[in-house]
């Protein structure tokens, strides 16, 4: 019985300890492309309290609320639900976040960058929005908006409803990723990128969910090409 406990919290320390390493990973690998993530300048990094909420933040069509330190989003509609940061953040930029459903919602965290929003019709305009379990059957996925020509997704991830997802999304020039706990989720590439001097806001959105989100944080993003080839196998 002792050597099955002891054996028991050497998994769960292993888990812990990968769990870690994927949070904490430096290196983002992309298709000809490599994001040193601690090279990337920090545009915002504040905590994220009531007052600052109410200052530096616009909501929309949803209600978003700090509680026990976390940043709460809840919209029970069928559209999207944002809370958009006033300062503008034009460039390659990436947004990293902590993120988690809160019961009994089931789906949909999602992040908003290259943004922007039409005051005169109260909606959003053009922008990237990537996410985890979403676009009605349970995908991750990037779209752009307001158009959805460029729209992709996949349904391979095994999403845990309440379980705390390490994410990060961007893009360089119109190559659009998402990575969730170390491991990159998807990549496309739009063939007419938004124009990221022009269109500068930075949200996130709760579709027909109640989401959680601490340690948010906004980078520009600074990369390096890389040749891909194979090496012969025979």
């Amino acid at each position: 019985m002792k050597k099955i406990l002891a054996f028991g919290c050497i998994i769960i320390f292993f888990a812990t300890v990968v769990q870690s390493q994927n949070k904490n990973m430096d290196t983002l690998k992309l298709m000809k492309k490599e994001i040193l993530l601690s090279s990337c300048p920090v545009l915002f990094d504040e905590e994220l309290t009531a007052e600052s909420l109410k200052q530096n933040w616009t909501v929309h069509h949803s209600e978003w609320w700090v509680e026990d330190g976390w940043l709460h989003g809840a919209n029970p509609g069928n559209h999207p639900g944002m809370v958009i940061h006033n300062n503008d953040f034009p460039g390659n930029v990436l947004v990293e976040f902590d993120a988690a459903t809160v019961a009994p919602s089931t789906h949909d965290i999602n992040v908003m960058w290259n943004g922007e929003w039409l005051n005169d019709v109260d909606q959003r305009g053009m922008a990237y929005v990537a996410g985890l379990q979403g676009w009605w059957t349970g995908k991750v996925g990037i779209e752009k908006s307001p158009e959805y020509k460029f729209m992709v997704g996949t349904p391979l991830l095994d999403f845990q409803p309440g379980k705390l997802y390490h994410i990060i999304a961007g893009s360089i020039d119109g190559h659009c990723f998402i990575f969730a706990n170390g491991q990159l989720l998807l990549e496309a590439m739009d063939p007419d990128p938004i124009d990221n001097q022009k269109y500068t806001k930075v949200g996130l959105e709760a579709y027909c969910s109640h989401i959680k989100v601490s340690n948010f944080r906004i980078r520009q993003i600074k990369w390096k090409p890389v040749e891909m080839k194979y090496e012969p196998e025979f």
